[in-house]
């Protein structure tokens, strides 16, 4: 038994010029699952207004994160999925039952494209393949697009093999206490509030999880049922609740936000509106989660460590520390090698 295991990211510009980074916001903002909205008004919006008014603001935040040796996101998956290369190489000789198991990894836009790694796999033969989108909340312009791609690639093999999705985790013991080790460092007693930032979608797209197509309905905020638990809303609200049980945090202490809004029609509260609220009431010390994000990225490093920092200055704050990503941490290879032992 040969099984082949795809890591995907949601991707990242080949550089942080301003041509590449308007390819990727092509490429990514073009996704009906993204945005939307029927084909021709969402081509109008992405090529005529959005990506040719945002590639030079994204390039200059893009130029900040950037290092000599490219991506950190990119830098993070590449890094990660060796570790997870030599943690499954172990396993299988530990377990000789599993079979061999050869890890690979993509981004959903850009490079490593998803096409071209699904088709060395192919040639590969796999006898079973697992699919993890390195998202641990499903959305679907997250997780639902990334495997809808998957599936729709290898649906043109002649021989398709034995398949396997992970649509989400946010759950798995694994990814909960990793995200728990990276707050140890800091003195949560410290701070004068908390905050758990997750990034944003239309309200439109929970809505549409539901029969009733009304998000609003069915207490997402307070608990997970059978009809809200691929509700990315819930479930964000469910990772805060048990990585808050887990260090102790109570409810009064912290507050559930969404970030890196289009519109006015996204989740809320907006992280910057709490932000800005924190100060104004008088809080002088904040810490931010932002559990959406396994890796650190554009969204984590520059929207959250620089502008909601600004932010926070401005009306009154003092100081504000971002809590780590999961990134390529040893801990992080090691859940994610048990969650894929555990699909096959």
């Amino acid at each position: 038994m040969k099984t082949g295991i795809l890591l995907i990211n949601l991707g990242t510009p080949d550089n942080p010029g301003p041509g590449a980074v308007g390819r990727y916001l092509t490429e990514f903002l073009s996704d009906g699952r993204v945005i939307d909205i029927p084909w021709l008004p969402r081509q109008i919006l992405v090529r005529g207004i959005i990506s040719p008014l945002r590639r030079f603001r994204s390039s200059r935040e893009y130029k900040k994160v950037w290092t000599e040796h490219g991506s950190p996101l990119l830098l993070h998956g590449l890094e990660l999925t060796r570790k997870v290369s030599e943690r499954c190489a172990a396993l299988s000789s530990k377990h000789p039952e599993l079979g061999e198991l050869h890890v690979h990894f993509a981004m959903r836009y850009q490079s490593p494209g998803m096409p071209k790694v699904i088709e060395e796999m192919r040639q590969c033969g796999y006898d079973r393949v697992v699919i993890l989108p390195l998202y641990a909340q499903y959305a679907s312009a997250t997780t639902g697009s990334t495997l809808e791609e998957a599936m729709r690639l290898i649906s043109k093999w002649y021989v398709i093999p034995e398949l396997r999705m992970v649509s989400q985790y946010w759950d798995d013991e694994g990814y909960l206490s990793c995200f728990a080790a990276r707050a140890q460092p800091f003195d949560l007693d410290s701070y004068d509030h908390i905050l758990f930032s997750y990034h944003g979608v239309p309200t439109r797209q929970v809505d549409k999880v539901y029969e009733d197509r009304r998000c609003a309905n069915h207490s997402c905020e307070d608990e997970i049922n059978e009809e809200n638990k691929f509700c990315y809303k819930a479930t964000c609200y469910a990772t805060t609740r048990a990585l808050a049980e887990r260090l102790g945090i109570p409810e009064d202490r912290y507050t559930v936000s969404f970030q890196s809004r289009l519109d006015k029609k996204w989740l809320t509260p907006f992280s910057d509106k709490v932000i800005e609220e924190r100060g104004r009431a008088g809080d002088k010390r904040l810490l931010v989660f932002s559990p959406a994000f396994v890796a650190d990225c554009l969204e984590t490093t520059v929207e959250i460590g620089e502008e909601y920092v600004e932010i926070f200055e401005e009306h009154g704050g003092e100081h504000l520390d971002l809590v780590p990503s999961l990134n390529a941490g040893d801990d992080w290879a090691d859940a994610v090698t048990d969650l894929i032992r555990r699909h096959i």
